[in-house]
């Protein structure tokens, strides 16, 4: 009876369509791992039973993630290039106008180029005072006038 065959083929195929939905490059080895069992269930038939395909399963599973895994991972992810800029501190330096005042400890809000940042300063600065970046501490801007 080949029903159970195809059964395990379906079953490899969804899972490695599943693959695309969620990100992990896990799933498509238990899709592979189905439709290597579904391959031999065709070549063998009634002979390797439900009992010896779920072993079969199991064994590919665990093969295909230990052999596999770290070899289509590379493939498929491509290579990565890092950056010698420091994002972090991309805006030191810059001057900018000041849009809402600065009252220690309050922040205010600074126009840098054409983005408003949150900026906070050691001294009060007034609305309509052109500032420069001397520090950013995450998405707030440390500032002093000029």
């Amino acid at each position: 009876m080949t029903g159970c065959a195809w059964i395990w083929m379906y079953i490899g195929a969804f899972l490695m369509l599943a693959e695309l939905l969620l990100p992990g490059f896990v799933i498509f080895f238990f899709g592979l791992s189905a439709a290597t069992v579904a391959l031999i269930r065709f070549a063998l038939g009634d002979s390797f039973s439900l009992m010896w395909q779920l072993a079969a399963f199991s064994f590919f599973a665990i093969l295909y993630l230990a052999l596999l895994r770290r070899l289509m991972k590379r493939l498929f992810a491509g290579d990565t290039e890092t950056s010698p800029l420091d994002f972090g501190q991309e805006a030191v330096g810059r001057i900018g106008r000041v849009v809402e005042a600065i009252e220690p400890p309050k922040t205010g809000r600074v126009m840098i180029g054409d983005a408003e940042w949150t900026a906070a300063s050691a001294t009060p600065i007034e609305a309509g005072a052109d500032v420069r970046v001397v520090a950013q501490e995450n998405l707030t801007m440390r500032v002093e006038r000029i």
